[in-house]
Parts: structure tokens; sequence; C-alpha cells
């Protein structure tokens, strides 16, 4: 595989000045590809566990194909990398692993989550696993989480409990809210958290008063995203019209408060983007175009040494393929 490291002043999309409160500009430190091995490597997740990067993705024949099986590939620095396991689904009627997250569990383990797919006219087209592991290796016994047909896309820890998202795929095409108090059995805390312009991939982060947002994409018409905002117990949600198509949303909270989103965005040409989410405003404003085009996108995002870390997919170089970009951002 070549391990080229791409170099910002090279291969780097011009820099969007950042808006003025924002202090400057983002600067590209590094972004190198870390993985071409399958066909199509794509969807990724990234976490910093017990001073390791694990990064978890799909691999495939294609975006679209029934061969998807989970690829956990770790690394010590950041810059070589070596494959820790390979996850496949634990039922052959759905026979396509798609959308891996990880994340760490309040037991102190790995959460892998990801869906599995069957596209044919069956009664079950979609099932979430969940799988745990100590190490990042040995992965066990694999645990339906959610419900059939709805796909649990991420799920955030919050105060000893789990909340993620979940979308319907055959049918009902609302988003739900689940809450699980172990990450194995998940309850509807809202059974329509969203309805309109089929919503469908969300993530959600907590802010240190308790409030959640969520980050919601959108694929019918209308469908520009949307930034949902609740209180505890999280039952009752406002929510703001973003303006934009994205997918594959993800996004943290820094330090200082300021939220970093990371999306695939399609107006301007498909590529990977960062922007500032503004909840009060109601805005993604971009602010770093990944080296990217494509299929791109689904990026895992970890702040670390003062850097964000971010893994993602792209085919602008003809084999869609992992990358890891490391961002300098502007100071608040």
């Amino acid at each position: 595989m070549n391990r080229a490291i791409l170099v910002l002043c090279a291969l780097a999309a011009p820099l969007a000045d950042a808006p003025p409160e924002q202090g400057g500009k983002a600067e590209l430190v590094e972004v190198r590809k870390i993985w071409d091995h399958a066909p199509h490597n794509a969807f990724t997740d990234l976490v910093r566990f017990k001073d390791r990067w694990f990064c978890v993705f799909r691999e495939g024949q294609g975006h679209v194909s029934h061969d998807g099986k989970v690829r956990v590939i770790a690394s010590d620095d950041g810059g070589s990398w070596a494959s820790a396991a390979l996850v496949e689904t634990p039922d052959p009627k759905v026979p396509d692993l798609r959308d891996p997250k990880i994340c760490v569990a309040p037991d102190g383990r790995l959460m892998l989550l990801a869906a599995a797919a069957n596209r044919q006219k069956e009664q079950v087209r979609h099932q979430t696993y969940a799988w745990f592991s100590a190490a990042g290796s040995d992965w066990g016994q694999a645990v339906a989480v959610g419900e059939p047909n709805f796909w649990l896309w991420r799920v955030t820890w919050h105060e000893g409990a789990a909340y993620g998202v979940g979308y319907g795929r055959s049918g009902e095409r609302i988003a739900r809210l689940y809450r699980s108090a172990d990450g194995r059995t998940f309850d509807a805390l809202l059974p329509v958290l969203f309805a309109a312009g089929y919503p469908n991939e969300a993530t959600l982060r907590f802010l240190p008063d308790g409030t959640c947002l969520c980050l919601l994409r959108r694929d019918g018409s209308p469908d520009s995203a949307q930034l949902l905002t609740a209180r505890p117990p999280y039952t009752a949600w406002g929510w703001k019209d973003l303006a934009v198509r994205v997918g594959g949303p993800n996004f943290v909270r820094l330090p200082d408060a300021r939220l970093v989103a990371a999306t695939r965005r399609y107006d301007g040409g498909v590529r990977t983007s960062l922007q500032w989410l503004d909840p009060e405003k109601g805005t993604l404003t971009e602010f770093l175009r990944l080296p990217s085009g494509g299929d791109t996108s689904y990026a895992g995002l970890v702040l670390h040494d003062g850097l964000l870390w971010v893994s993602y997919y792209a085919s602008h170089e003809g084999k869609t393929s992992i990358y890891l970009a490391r961002v300098r951002l502007p100071s608040g």
C-alpha cells in the first residue's frame, strides 16, 4: 500500500477564512492514506483508547455490496497501522455490515456498533449489532440492539447511559430516540424524534449542563440538515434548520465550548468538510475542505495533543481509501 503523506501545500483545498470570532485560519498539519487493502474502504470512526489509536471502517467490493465486513486497525503513533480484527455479520440473512462506530463504554471496554443490511425483500432488512472488547482485538459475540429495521447509527454515553438515534429503513421513515443502561438493551425513549424529510444519520453530544444536541441528516424533501436541542429528560426537543445538505454527520465540543462538525457537503462539489457549528444561530460554516472528492466523508473526530485528528474516506485518488488528517484549529 502506498502510505505517502499528502502535504498540505501541495494537495489541500484552499483554506476558507474562519469567522472573525474564531481567531484566524485552521491549519492542515498532515493528511495520509492509512488503509486501502479492500476494493472499497469506507465509513470510518476513530477513538483513542489506552494510549493507542483505533480506526474502524467497512471493507467490501463496493459502496453498495452484500459482503461488507468491519475492519479494526490500530496504531501506537497514528503513523503506522496494522489490522487488529475483522468483524463479520453474525446472521447470514443480513450479510452486509455497514457504518461502524466505536466508543469507550463506562465499564472501560471498547464498544463497536454496526448495522447488518439485506437489500432483498426480506422481513428484516436491517439489524444493528454491538460488540465489546477489552483490548480491541477480541470482540466476542454480537448483541442485537435496538429494533429490526431501525438503524441505530451511533451511540453516545452520558452519565452511565447510552443514547442514540435510530431511523426507519422499512416502512416508517422516522427518527427514533433510544436509551440504554448497559449498551445492550435499548428502549425507545421517544418513539418519534423527527419525521419530516426522511431523517436518518445522527450524532448526539451532551454539553456540561446536560443539554443534548443532535446533528441530523435528511434525504427527503426538504433535505437540509437539522440541529435538535433538548434538556433532560430528553423527551421534548426544539430544532433549527441548518439550510445545507450533509452526509455522515459528526461533531465534537472543544474545551473552549466551540463545536466542530465534520460532514459530507454537496454544495460546490462533494467533499469532506470541517465546519463550525453554531447552535445559537443555527449555522454550519465551512472552514476547511479536506483533500477528498467523489465517494467520501464519514469522519471520526478525536482531540489529542492540541490537534483535531480526523479519520475519513475518499476516492479522489482513484481507489476508495481511508485517510487520517491532523488539523490545528484557530484559537477561540
